[in-house]
């Protein structure tokens, strides 16, 4: 599952596809709006039995012979718009990915799947509805 980069005299460079996750998650993290990854229910019962944090969590990355496309399952706070933050994702993780794995990236299909309060909006909302 590994993907060939370049076959130079002292051997060839292999970088896994977990390793593009990683990286690809790390670089969607990075964008103001983006609160987290969502992993689903496997991830979550990962992240319990094993007690560590799953850095790939909400990375998926399909690696083919020339390219690579990555879809990343990613939840965003509440008050930005969406396909602002969605697009700055995709550069972000394309921009990132190539540069640091020389990986040409064909796709990054960003899933909204939550939509997240920050906790200053949360009390408000409760003091609002106790009145």
């Amino acid at each position: 599952m590994a993907e060939e980069l370049k076959n130079i005299d002292m051997g060839i460079v292999k970088i896994s596809d977990e390793v593009v996750c990683v990286i690809a998650g790390l670089a969607a993290s990075e964008i103001k709006g983006v609160v987290g990854m969502s992993s689903g229910i496997v991830g979550g019962i990962t992240k319990i039995l094993s007690g560590k944090k799953n850095l790939t969590k909400g990375v998926k990355v399909n690696v083919g012979e020339e390219s690579a496309s990555i879809d990343l399952y990613v939840v965003i706070e509440y008050g930005l718009r969406i396909p602002d933050v969605a697009v700055k994702v995709q550069e972000n993780v394309k921009t990132t990915v190539e540069s640091l794995t020389g990986l040409n990236v064909s796709a990054v299909n960003v899933f909204v799947q939550n939509v997240a309060f920050s906790n200053k909006q949360q009390e408000t909302e409760e003091i609002e509805e106790d009145n």
